[in-house]
């Protein structure tokens, strides 16, 4: 899929789209290179997510230091990425779904209950917070 959305965007010439694609490519073989095998479908969103998370930290970063165009072009990146991810759940959602769990009070023993269950809906980031604050 990633392939014929590749070939479609160098055709149609987007080169914002081409460029991410080919990058989130390069990013799949260094990890099937790493891994030594083919990639599972739970490997390939791994990857992806951890390149749509690289692109929310530099946006966060060009946003911070004032430079909003490339934060733009980051922003661009991370709406071709996201389109392969599954659909993200908002704040309330991972709320109200921690809120169901009687968690420990340590930190640490919360998250290795909770991540699992989040790893690919939600920002990990933002589990962390939601944990933090109900364990508190």
């Amino acid at each position: 899929m990633i392939l014929a959305d590749l070939t479609n965007a160098i055709k149609n010439g987007d080169t914002v789209r081409r460029d991410t694609l080919r990058l989130l490519l390069s990013a799949l073989n260094y990890k099937k290179i790493d891994l030594q095998h083919d990639l599972s479908d739970d490997e390939v969103l791994s990857v992806i997510s951890v390149e749509a998370k690289k692109r929310r930290e530099s946006i966060e970063i060009f946003t911070k230091n004032n430079r909003p165009e490339l934060a733009e072009g980051e922003k661009a990146e991370l709406a071709i990425l996201e389109a392969y991810l599954p659909k993200q759940m908002t704040e309330d959602e991972v709320k109200q779904e921690i809120e169901r769990l009687s968690l420990p009070k340590d930190f640490g023993q919360a998250m290795k209950i909770v991540a699992p269950m989040f790893k690919g809906h939600a920002d990990g980031k933002l589990v962390a917070k939601i944990v933090n604050e109900k364990i508190s």
